[in-house]
């Protein structure tokens, strides 16, 4: 496959690569000059993918995947922890001892050949009412998907960039990645939480309270290290003086012609 790659790319000037980690992998199998590659990653389109215009009720976790239902996506990897997390969490522990508890659902779209074990899967443990199967979903309705879930779940076994992760917390989601290929280079560390591509790994991650407790302490570290301001300070709250504003400028019709208005490119 090297050999192959290398002959089609023998007579490329200039590469682009969605990340980093494709361009390391280019470079290592082609053979082209690391010069030559350049990283310019996917865009997403923020008109189309934006948060639901209510909040979602707190009375259940709602996890939300999205993804063709095969090997290489991580579908076997659904089918071992989603029975997990719902045993973790069952119906008869909303509430336990008076004490509230999540109640986690699943919204599962996509379709491919390891649908067949996650609806299997969802036959053997009873989850018919916690695994909601949506089957193919036509990119005009993935953002209402999106917005009817907490948490997106990626379990991905290798990827190029993962735009899926990255119209997800343009909705407002929190993402539980698999931390393989250049999922780690496509969010910041505040919008993602990455696991092993291992179910007991990747339970951990979703719910860890010792995680949480963690990161809740780094945001009341900050609020107390913020200075005290009264309420008209924090009423006229503005850009900061120190602010670099970018001059305005246009670039020639000849370098704008190959874009279009609210357009992206796309690669799944």
């Amino acid at each position: 496959m090297n050999k192959v790659l290398q002959f089609i790319l023998a007579d490329v000037s200039q590469a682009i690569c969605v990340s980093h980690t494709s361009k390391e992998n280019t470079v290592l199998r082609s053979g082209l000059p690391p010069e030559k590659v350049f990283v310019i990653p996917n865009a997403v389109n923020t008109a189309m993918f934006r948060p639901a215009s209510e909040k979602l009720s707190q009375d259940e976790i709602v996890i939300v995947v999205i993804s063709r239902l095969v090997y290489r996506k991580g579908a076997d990897l659904l089918v071992e922890v989603i029975p997990k997390v719902c045993h973790l969490f069952p119906n008869n522990s909303l509430y336990m001892n008076s004490i509230p508890q999540d109640l986690v659902r699943f919204i599962v779209g996509g379709d491919g050949p390891k649908r067949v074990r996650l609806e299997e899967m969802r036959e053997k443990n009873s989850l018919q009412d916690r695994v909601e199967m949506l089957g193919a979903v036509p990119h005009a309705r993935v953002q209402s998907v999106l917005i009817s879930g907490h948490i997106f779940l990626n379990s991905s076994l290798t990827e190029a960039f993962c735009i899926a992760i990255l119209e997800a917390a343009s909705c407002g989601l929190l993402t539980v990645s698999t931390r393989v290929g250049a999922s780690h280079q496509v969010l910041l560390d505040d919008m993602i939480v990455l696991a092993e591509p291992d179910p007991s790994d990747m339970m951990k991650k979703l719910y860890n309270w010792h995680d949480v407790a963690k990161r809740t302490e780094i945001v009341y570290d900050r609020a107390l290290g913020c200075p005290n301001q009264n309420l008209i300070d924090r009423l006229s709250w503005g850009p900061a003086e120190d602010i670099e504003e970018a001059p305005d400028f246009s670039l020639p019709n000849s370098q704008c012609s190959g874009f279009k208005e609210g357009g992206s490119l796309r690669s799944r």
